[in-house]
């Protein structure tokens, strides 16, 4: 198997799920990926499974040279965070990318005033799509990345924070605690950016439209890359949406956003 210092290292959060899923089984072989999911693993090879070529069993396969590594883990759990950061170190002994895209949303229809249901569903939200990038971001920083600024500059090192066009406009529905959530994300990844900029580190958000449904998930993997690959830091990029109709002092990110 390859190792880290001949591809870029991806801490990927949120690996099960749909963008996890894509941007596992696309990149693959592009990134050595470290994908942090809570029970569904991504369909790409990974060091949970073997692959041999029946009529040639003696001869290697590709895939076992480009195997994703999987942690499962509940991020909200106490120690979850830490001992995730130590595995992908122990692993790969450093992480150049880290995507914090694992998420909660729950809707309340019926709207904020209706029982408890708003209020029970604060904390929740809070702590996943706000406290999980936080801690990761601060962890990894800590245990990785603040005492090498030439190292960090040299290998691009950043952060991307997977928003929401919801975290800067009101849709209907009851999406009052997501949408609040993801406008912290927004202004935590502003933060971020102007402290981790003096150890030589990026980070940046993007703010997709609804995906799949309005805009296909491979876009959304598209502009992840875009971020990692460029010099930008402290932005929040739309994906999906118009540019001249981006809110919420955002960019449209890409040619193809749209």
């Amino acid at each position: 198997m390859r190792s880290g210092t001949e591809r870029r290292v991806c801490l990927l959060t949120g690996a099960g799920g749909g963008l996890g899923d894509v941007f596992c089984r696309g990149l693959y072989t592009d990134y050595d990926i470290i994908a942090v999911c809570r029970n569904r693993t991504p369909a790409a090879p990974s060091q949970l499974e073997w692959f041999v070529d029946p009529l040639a069993p003696e001869m290697p396969v590709p895939e076992n040279g480009s195997r994703i590594f999987v942690i499962k883990a509940d991020l909200t759990e106490e120690g979850a965070i830490e001992r995730v950061v130590d595995l992908a170190l122990a692993r790969f002994g450093h992480v150049d990318l880290l995507v914090n895209n694992a998420a909660y949303s729950r809707f309340q229809p019926l709207g904020i005033v209706d029982g408890d249901a708003t209020l029970d569903e604060f904390e929740p939200h809070f702590a996943v799509n706000v406290g999980v990038p936080l801690r990761l971001s601060a962890r990894l920083a800590q245990r990785c990345w603040v005492h090498a600024l030439d190292e960090n500059r040299a290998h691009n090192r950043n952060i991307v924070n997977v928003s929401s066009i919801a975290g800067s406009r009101v849709y209907p529905g009851g999406q009052a605690l997501y949408a609040a959530s993801k406008a912290a994300l927004n202004q935590l990844t502003r933060h971020i950016a102007a402290e981790f900029e003096e150890f030589g580190v990026r980070a940046n958000a993007i703010a997709p439209n609804s995906f799949p449904a309005v805009v296909p998930t491979e876009q959304v993997v598209r502009a992840i890359v875009e971020l990692d690959r460029g010099d930008m830091t402290g932005e929040v990029f739309s994906v999906g949406v118009e540019a001249e109709d981006a809110a919420g002092g955002r960019h449209a990110l890409g040619a193809d956003a749209r």
